[in-house]
């Protein structure tokens, strides 16, 4: 599930790592891109065959603190929220991302309006 995933994230940021181990998954795959296209972490590399593969993801730190500052999760296992295009709003005054996931694939809150396509709101991230 992709709240574990961006709780690692965050957590061995804080705790100063340079790299982190998850298990693979098409979701962890896109949900990692995504957030290395918009700078929160350093890289991603796929590795392992069949059912023992996993994402090694380097982390980012500015100034020697992590890139990813905080996190609010939207959409919940018991709860989900679906946003349509037009009502994406900035998060943070623009400073944050908000990830959807749309029939098009995980996309960040910006792209998804620029599409005209809308989807379950997963988090905002800052």
């Amino acid at each position: 599930m992709y709240i574990d995933l961006i709780t690692k994230i965050k957590n061995s940021q804080q705790a100063k790592k340079e790299t982190l181990k998850v298990p693979y998954s098409k979701m962890n795959e896109s949900l990692v891109e995504v957030l290395s296209k918009n700078g929160y972490i350093g890289g991603v590399e796929k590795k392992g065959r069949s059912y023992k593969k996993f994402l090694e993801i380097n982390l980012k730190y500015v100034d020697g603190e992590g890139a990813i500052r905080g996190i609010k999760f939207i959409s919940k296992p018991s709860r989900h929220i679906y946003y349509q295009a037009k009502n994406i709003r900035p998060v943070k005054r623009g400073y944050g991302m908000l990830l959807i996931s749309t029939p098009k694939g995980i996309m960040d809150g910006r792209l998804a309006k620029k599409e005209k396509v809308g989807g379950e709101a997963l988090f905002e991230i800052w």
